[in-house]
């Protein structure tokens, strides 16, 4: 399971399977999705399209979760992957594994779920597979969906491009998502007025992207949470990036189920978050066109990236002192996307 997870051990199955054997320019960077050149006969001079190209699979469990299910997560995960690629989101596919047995009513739910995320990002989904397996080997539903985006504007980025004196934002409260799916699970006895903060992404990262070009990198945080994704900068950059405990916003009610659960919300997964690295004399400028989007009305500056120590992630903490946030092997919540 802790390969599926998100965390070290789902880094090096894709390094030593994955990327040993399809290696490739496009592929090497390990970004939420691909960015391709592709001929655009019909313009002057022989230029090229820029498109990104993305796909996930879903198998979150439970299906139904306060505020989402997985007919929407799936839409919204693959809008914001080709989103934080720079890309503006136009076309996916849909494929579904089902189970023998799964009731009707409930893949009607699933697919007008999708089909009203798909509406609201401004996407069509335009081509699936369906596929059903004998009761038992699978577990109801699950789901694949891959995107196309255009990239309209000439904007480069990805997790080896942060600068030391960048600063580190994050769009809003993070952790809501993990600790939404673990409670609907209803294997633990704790009550918290919590819902997924599953959304798509694209309005509010074009507003970013149109309201400054100093913008590094973009990764939505989901498994393995904020603090994976800035070790995959941290690394990827050779840079050492600081976090101000303080500065990260995360609801009382997330944070008092983490604590129950003993989980840091750093690592707990969001599905309607982003984390920017934006050059330093940028940061209030990126933070305002955060705030002035609805989605992004709690975003905050946590952070800074340093020249040393390279490849780390440290965190400022409450009481004064510093530690090292490294990447989980696995995930403390599996099967939450």
């Amino acid at each position: 399971m802790a390969h599926g997870a998100g965390g070290r051990a789902t880094q090096t199955l894709i390094e030593a399977v994955f990327l040993d054997a399809f290696r490739n320019p496009l592929l090497e960077p390990l970004e939420d999705g691909a960015v391709i050149q592709v001929p655009a006969f019909t313009a002057p001079g022989g230029a090229c399209a820029r498109l990104a190209f993305t796909t996930d699979s879903y198998v979150v469990s439970p299906l139904f979760f306060p505020g989402g299910d997985i007919g929407d997560l799936a839409v919204n995960g693959t809008v914001n992957d080709l989103a934080v690629c720079g890309a503006r989101p136009l076309y996916l596919s849909a494929g579904f594994v089902l189970e023998e047995g799964f009731p009707v009513e409930d893949l009607r739910r699933v697919a007008a779920s999708m089909a009203r995320a798909a509406a609201a990002a401004g996407v069509a989904i335009v081509t699936g597979d369906t596929k059903v397996v004998q009761r038992g080997k699978a577990d109801g539903c699950y789901v694949t969906t891959a995107g196309v985006g255009l990239l309209d504007r000439d904007t480069r980025l990805g997790v080896a491009r942060a600068r030391p004196g960048d600063a580190v934002l994050v769009s809003g409260p993070i952790g809501e998502h993990g600790v939404t799916i673990m409670l609907a699970r209803g294997e633990l006895d704790i009550e918290a007025d919590v819902t997924s903060d599953t959304a798509p992404l694209n309005g509010l990262i074009t507003a970013l992207l149109q309201a400054t070009g100093a913008v590094r990198c973009l990764r939505d945080a989901t498994r393995g949470g904020v603090a994976t994704i800035l070790n995959e900068i941290a690394r990827a950059s050779g840079v050492a990036v600081v976090v101000d405990e303080d500065a990260v916003p995360v609801r009382p009610d997330v944070r008092g189920a983490c604590e129950l659960l003993g989980i840091d919300p750093l690592y707990v997964a969001c599905e309607g978050r982003v984390v920017v690295v934006v050059a330093g004399e940028a940061a209030e400028e990126a933070l305002a066109a955060l705030r002035g989007h609805p989605l992004g009305a709690g975003a905050a500056i946590i952070g800074r990236v340093a020249a040393d120590p390279p490849g780390l992630v440290l965190l400022r903490t409450a009481f004064g002192g510093t530690r090292i946030v490294d990447v989980l092997v696995g995930d403390p919540l599996p099967r939450i996307c």
